[in-house]
């Protein structure tokens, strides 16, 4: 008996990808989607989304707008399949750490609440953010 591998199985982007499609299902197929990001097999967004194959950095732009989805938190999922490869590894270190555009949001309300004063984060400041999330 063969079996498939999938080494990119279980991911954050295999997730990621699969709740997202499930998202767009009535209004798209997960073939429109693959067109739309420019996929010449239609088969290989499935192949994402299950951990055969890896999302390569090029198709980041494209697919981000075919899943109508924030560009730098897909790249940001799509570094995460490539663990400890040089070419993560020298983005990480250049980019530090990738927002996406609700975090953006997020600082930029941080700056104008706290009148851009570079606040820090006291234990009660971080108790209040976690009880908006619940935590």
């Amino acid at each position: 008996m063969m079996h498939t591998r999938k080494p990119f199985a279980g991911t954050q982007l295999t997730h990621f990808l699969e709740k997202r499609i499930l998202e767009l299902r009535p209004t798209k197929i997960q073939a429109e989607i693959a067109f739309e990001a420019g996929f010449q097999n239609a088969n290989m967004l499935a192949m994402l989304k299950n951990g055969t194959s890896r999302l390569p950095i090029d198709r980041v732009p494209a697919l981000a707008k075919a899943l109508d989805v924030d560009p730098r938190r897909l790249l940001q999922l799509a570094l995460t399949q490539r663990g400890g490869d040089t070419t993560e590894m020298a983005i990480r270190e250049v980019l530090r750490v990738v927002v996406s555009s609700h975090e953006e949001d997020w600082i930029d309300e941080l700056r104008s609440a706290s009148g851009n004063s570079d606040p820090a984060l006291t234990s009660r400041a971080r108790s209040a953010l976690r009880g908006i999330f619940g935590k």
